[in-house]
């Protein structure tokens, strides 16, 4: 048995993918060829710094199919997917995106299309298809909390939840749903150790119909994993560590969320710790990840419990 680098489910005979889930990321019955080795993805995310429409400091490369559909090539402009390599910096950094990613899909969050991929030299790299493109490849509408909080690039940490959850309030059309994504992705981001959830790593989106609502999740992983010790980029309550069910549900209340609504959430979460537990172990990371991000869900489910 295998493990389809896409769900993280087992496949026959060692397949490395589910054929439907080569067909839901990419829209073809055959995995697209990638033709390009760690080393030539680094120099071309180089070059592609500061010329594509994609923050944040890690490498990351555009791509599209070719017209054959059988290739993904190179794209500065009109590209459909993000290509992340692996990082100089960190460790299995692809594996972490792709599993963090899995669990957040795992509990219900929404998140655009994606998997690994392996490389010419068998590296692993993450691929995401961007939900900011129509099929007929024009643009939709996004802006992220940093920007809808009327604040420079440098100031993305200078935030908390309670500054998302007012930019939400105030410019979502319809604020009462969404506010109960936003408190499930804040809560999420806090219980799989993600210090890096800052204020660009949040975002609306405007759809074709109109509608301007949270946007799937995005650049989710276990920062705890690569950085001991880390704590919130965003403050709850004022605190960046030491959070607790007490902590989750005073946010809820400054959301005016119903206190049954949030525990629920809570309680949802909490449940999500032997299927998640199970998924890591599935997962592509190294062992000795392994063992820490499931010590590290174990600790703060106790902590939603306490």
């Amino acid at each position: 048995m295998g493990t389809c680098a896409i769900c993280l489910g087992s496949t026959q005979r060692d397949a490395d993918y589910h054929a439907a889930c080569i067909e839901s990321l990419f829209g073809t019955e055959v995995l697209p060829a990638i033709n390009v080795s760690l080393r030539e993805l680094h120099k071309i995310a180089v070059k592609m710094a500061g010329k594509m429409s994609i923050s944040g400091m890690q490498e990351k490369v555009s791509l599209k199919l070719s017209p054959d559909r059988a290739r993904l090539i190179v794209a500065a402009t009109g590209g459909r997917y993000i290509l992340k390599p692996e990082s100089s910096r960190f460790p299995a950094l692809p594996q972490n995106e792709h599993l963090t990613m899995r669990l957040a899909s795992l509990v219900g969050i929404e998140v655009p299309s994606f998997g690994l991929l392996r490389l010419q030299d068998d590296s692993l790299s993450y691929v995401v298809k961007r939900f900011d493109r129509c099929d007929d490849g024009s643009k939709l509408r996004v802006e992220d909390f940093c920007q809808l909080s009327a604040k420079p690039l440098r100031d993305k940490y200078s935030g908390s939840a309670e500054v998302c959850i007012r930019a939400l309030r105030q410019y979502a059309s319809e604020p009462l749903v969404q506010l109960r994504s936003l408190y499930k992705l804040l809560l999420f981001g806090w219980w799989v150790a993600n210090g890096d959830m800052h204020l660009k790593n949040f975002s609306l989106i405007t759809g074709p119909d109109g509608i301007c609502r949270l946007a799937p999740a995005y650049d989710l992983v276990c920062t705890r994993l690569v950085i001991p010790d880390d704590s919130l980029a965003l403050p709850v309550g004022g605190k960046t560590k030491n959070l607790t069910r007490r902590s989750w549900l005073d946010l809820a209340a400054y959301c005016k969320l119903p206190e049954k609504v949030a525990k629920r959430v809570i309680d949802e979460q909490v449940k999500a710790m032997e299927p998640s537990l199970t998924l890591i172990s599935k997962s592509f990371l190294p062992s000795e990840m392994k063992s820490e991000f499931q010590g590290i869900i174990r600790d703060t489910t106790a902590r939603l419990t306490a």
